[in-house]
């Protein structure tokens, strides 16, 4: 028999599991609208406080949309939502336990490098065209730092996408956004733009090859050169 105590559950917590039951079995459909409070305090037995209480955690899960003046409904699925929370939660992380920047980091490394593989495989005269089109703008910021790193980001996410898998491509958006924060200041150095469209370029020039093993070498190589240049700032 299991000895651990028996844990007291708030009513709120209850009424949030039932919902995201029935949200998880189909009964309640993306974009189908909730029971109203009313409703939903008779079926359950629970005041107006606990009903208010979930629904205000399924909207942080975003499990539904709360709107003023209509019932709260079952949100449509949405990855760049996925991408929001796990950022939200990597920020979190990174604030208090500094040890883990390192990690993701390589983590970050090993799964880019395999999407610019993938990309090489599956990119289009479109994608081409489109990463090339994010390059050029770029340049034309090499002197703003917070436009060319925006640029940084697109030319990175549209390389994620071409790969044709939306989760990791969801991943690599999550990625920077924290990176704007705990990683772009700290590489920054005076003439690095250059240096960095150039890896850019030679990235690029690799998918468009069709070359799986170029591209991750090119975009393997960029980002351990980043990965290197932080390591020395915090050792300075």
């Amino acid at each position: 028999m299991d000895r651990a105590p028996i844990q007291k559950r708030k009513l709120s917590d209850e009424v949030r599991d039932r919902l995201i039951a029935e949200i998880e079995g189909g009964q309640l459909a993306p974009g189908a609208a909730l029971p109203s409070e009313r409703e939903l305090m008779e079926l359950l037995g629970v005041g107006r406080p606990a009903i208010r209480e979930a629904m205000q955690s399924l909207q942080g899960l975003g499990l539904i949309v709360v709107r003023h003046g209509e019932r709260p409904r079952v949100a449509e699925p949405q990855l760049d939502l996925l991408a929001e929370q796990l950022a939200l939660t990597m920020r979190h992380i990174l604030t208090h336990d500094g040890r883990i920047l390192t990690q993701l980091k390589e983590a970050r490394a090993l799964l880019e490098t395999e999407l610019a593989r993938r990309a090489a495989q599956a990119r289009t005269d479109a994608d081409l065209d489109a990463l090339g089109k994010i390059l050029d703008e770029q340049a034309r910021h090499a002197d703003s730092f917070k436009p060319f790193m925006k640029l940084d980001g697109q030319f990175h996410a549209k390389l994620a996408e071409i790969s044709g898998n939306d989760v990791l491509a969801s991943v690599v958006k999550a990625i920077f956004v924290w990176l704007e924060r705990f990683h772009t200041e700290s590489v920054r150095r005076a003439g690095l733009e250059e240096l960095t469209l150039s890896e850019h370029r030679e990235i690029l020039a690799a998918i468009k090859s069709g070359n799986s093993d170029d591209a991750g070498r090119a975009m393997n190589d960029h980002l351990m050169r980043a990965n290197a240049l932080y390591q020395q700032r915090h050792e300075d």
